[in-house]
């Protein structure tokens, strides 16, 4: 039976989490108009300071995270991704199909999201960091629950601190590594511009504007003139010009490479985080602490045989690695 759905012109937002993120999310929603202050609320319950940043929206606060579920149809989790697992089972009882659920933490499926919630009425997006200047670049993936309607709401919600593309939660991360660790890429290339400027005897500060903008004024013109990256390269490098040798330099230090790597590197290593949460996860779950009891086998043995096992891996991965190598360079 699919669940009713919400009404968009009266329904009322709560956050559970009340850290930047949300923070950033709650002020987009009322900025951009898609909410009045009053429909949204959140509680503070380890910052108290938080409730400052809320309280100037004013969005309402509340005593506690079930107070928060109880006036929300729509509830976003905005917790670290360690402890929302005990968060939903705390509030299962009052989660039910009638509310959209949804989860910003990174790195958790939506497949337990939907085992502890009870249910699949939940949609799981991936923000970045820009969403606290409106220019986040998130992706959502809907559970086995969500409708199109929740979706189309969800959408708007994030639209209103930036752009939202809807990809299939396998994706995610490739996601993590390429927009959500991006800004940081992009930060680097501004600071080395900069230095550049520096270096080529502009002063710091101007150095600084001047690289920020650039980069800044690049991005506008590949999302507004529907070029393709390649073609606005072309368009500013002139034969024998001043372009075309600045970015002979970058080619021969393989820049496209190094951005390519550092995807990749970022998208396995979240990849890991999360197989990691999972395992966090297993150790976690009562029935399994339970069996173990029953069983005479102590958690810590399991733990501590499983970090000997990954410790014995990685050390036979580096002799392996060594032994090819010099192998390799034997038969050359």
């Amino acid at each position: 039976m699919e669940a009713a759905p919400i009404q968009s012109e009266s329904f009322n937002l709560g956050f559970i989490g009340a850290g930047k993120m949300a923070e950033s999310i709650a002020r987009g929603v009322v900025q951009s108009g898609v909410l009045p202050p009053q429909r949204i609320s959140t509680a503070i319950n380890s910052n108290p300071h938080r409730g400052i940043a809320f309280q100037s929206l004013g969005v309402s606060l509340l005593p506690h995270n079930s107070d928060v579920v109880e006036h929300s149809d729509v509830v976003i989790f905005s917790v670290k991704p360690q402890v929302v697992k005990n968060v939903v089972l705390q509030l299962r009882p009052l989660l039910s199909k009638k509310k959209l659920l949804v989860s910003i933490a990174a790195g958790v499926k939506l497949k337990d999201l939907q085992e502890w919630a009870g249910h699949g009425r939940f949609i799981r997006v991936m923000p970045n960091t820009p969403s606290a200047v409106g220019e986040a670049a998130s992706v959502m993936s809907l559970g086995g629950a969500a409708t199109e309607e929740d979706g189309e709401l969800v959408a708007k919600l994030f639209g209103s601190v930036g752009k939202i593309w809807r990809a299939d939660e396998k994706l995610f991360d490739a996601i993590t590594g390429l927009s959500g660790s991006g800004p940081a890429y992009v930060y680097l290339a501004i600071e080395a511009l900069a230095d550049g400027g520096v270096a080529a005897g502009l002063p710091r500060e101007l150095a600084l504007g001047l690289a920020s903008q650039t980069v800044l004024g690049a991005a506008s013109m590949a999302i507004k003139s529907g070029k393709h990256p390649g073609q606005l390269k072309d368009d500013v490098t002139s034969p024998g010009g001043t372009t075309i040798a600045g970015i002979h330099e970058l080619e021969k230090s393989g820049f496209r490479g190094m951005l390519m790597n550092a995807v990749v590197a970022a998208s396995k290593r979240s990849q890991e985080l999360s197989n990691r949460l999972q395992i966090s996860f297993f150790f976690l779950d009562e029935r399994v602490n339970r069996f173990l009891h029953n069983s005479l086998l102590p958690l810590s043995f399991f733990v501590r045989f499983y970090s000997y096992w990954l410790v014995l891996m990685h050390a036979i991965a580096i002799f392996l690695s060594i032994y090819l190598k010099k192998t390799g360079n034997e038969c050359e």
